[in-house]
């Protein structure tokens, strides 16, 4: 759009020139352009060629490919990170499934994004998954996420990686999605299994590798709970096999799927398995599992995180001890359906201002405070 701008500026400044240098009468001499207007368009063709080598323009070259990256995006929006593209990869142990903030209203509260974002940079929170089930992606438009997305990348990029949940039922969107990661310099792409319409397993590899070929680092998010669609493990095995797909996030809760998704990826891949329930976390990384993507981390950043070191580093004993106060919580976070309890208990203790969740969610039944409240209390957040 910018060089068929600058080319229909061009055009203009051209048939200028030809008129100037026409003949204004018979027998008058062509009139000179005065010294200080040649001076202004020369200045002129000097800002836009400044411009176009800024964009990366050269000459007629076509318009970049959409896998490449966008610096020029990043200026627009406003970030202050000079290594928005670097993509960072993605870090064993505790990967937060991060809340999105509300006001009152019912908009995104930047202010208490930030404050999140700060606190699990404090905690040593090892990955930030932004937008997925827990951020109500579902539910934000396509400016919400990227305004979500560009305070976060402002805030942490290269200080810890970025994860965008990208994933929905239709594969345009998710492509839209994933773009939109890439400009903004995210690191990695959370895609969640096509809910609602249960395509077959042939189906969903399709997808997958077609998003995978736009460079983004995919991690596959199998959640048949939500979805009602199971990745099979020998789906994740050929999905694994695209060098652009570099992990999974297991919501099952089978830990004994875990041995068998091991046996069939190669030994050559550094493919990342993590648990995406808090309950068996700490289990699944005991059977070999590389660390967890949590919703109890959002209110207890610098304990998973411990636990998720200690494991990883074979100190499952020290693991065990600093899990046990966590065990009610761990359950407690779905006594509503997620986020709802999450952003109670975020609120309690002072995380965020208010625990409004976008309809067709609501704020926790008064019913369960109290035990999510005691779950705090045993965890030693309150």
């Amino acid at each position: 759009r910018g060089w068929r701008c600058t080319g229909a500026y061009l055009r203009q400044c051209r048939m200028h020139a030809i008129m100037q240098a026409a003949p204004q009468a018979p027998m008058q001499r062509r009139r000179r352009p005065p010294p200080m207007e040649l001076l202004f368009t020369m200045m002129r063709f000097l800002l836009i060629s400044i411009g176009l080598l800024a964009c990366g323009v050269s000459g007629f070259a076509p318009l970049r490919p959409a896998h490449k990256s966008h610096s020029t995006q990043s200026l627009l929006v406003g970030l202050s990170a000079s290594n928005t593209n670097e993509m960072m990869p993605l870090n064993r142990g505790s990967t937060v499934a991060l809340i999105t903030p509300m006001t009152c209203a019912g908009d995104v509260h930047v202010d208490n994004l930030k404050n999140l974002l700060q606190y699990h940079l404090d905690a040593g929170t090892d990955n930030l998954c932004m937008l997925g089930t827990t951020g109500e992606a579902s539910t934000l438009s396509t400016e919400e996420r990227r305004l979500v997305l560009s305070t976060a990348v402002e805030m942490c990029k290269g200080q810890i990686p970025i994860m965008a949940g990208c994933g929905t039922i239709n594969p345009v969107a998710v492509k839209e999605m994933t773009q939109q990661a890439i400009d903004l310099g995210c690191d990695a792409n959370l895609l969640v299994t096509p809910y609602y319409v249960k395509p077959p397993q042939r189906g969903m590899i399709r997808m997958f590798c077609n998003i995978a070929d736009m460079g983004l680092p995919v991690v596959l998010y199998n959640i048949p709970g939500r979805a009602s669609i199971n990745l099979s493990d020998e789906s994740i095995a050929t999905c694994a096999q695209h060098e652009s797909i570099v992990g999974l996030k297991d919501a099952t809760g089978d830990l004994s799927r875990l041995e068998s998704i091991r046996q069939l990826l190669s030994d050559e891949r550094d493919f990342l398995l993590y648990s995406g329930d808090d309950n068996t976390s700490l289990e699944y990384v005991k059977r070999g599992g590389h660390g967890c993507i949590s919703v109890t981390a959002n209110v207890a950043a610098p304990t998973m995180h411990q636990i998720m070191r200690a494991a990883l580093n074979g100190n499952f004993t020290e693991a065990e001890t600093l899990n046990q106060p966590l065990l009610q919580l761990h359950k407690q976070l779905f006594c509503e359906p997620s986020p709802m309890p999450v952003k109670w208990a975020a609120q309690r203790i002072k995380l965020i201002d208010t625990d409004y969740c976008r309809p067709p969610l609501d704020t926790l039944d008064s019913a369960f405070m109290p035990q999510v409240e005691q779950a705090l209390q045993a965890a030693g957040l309150i």
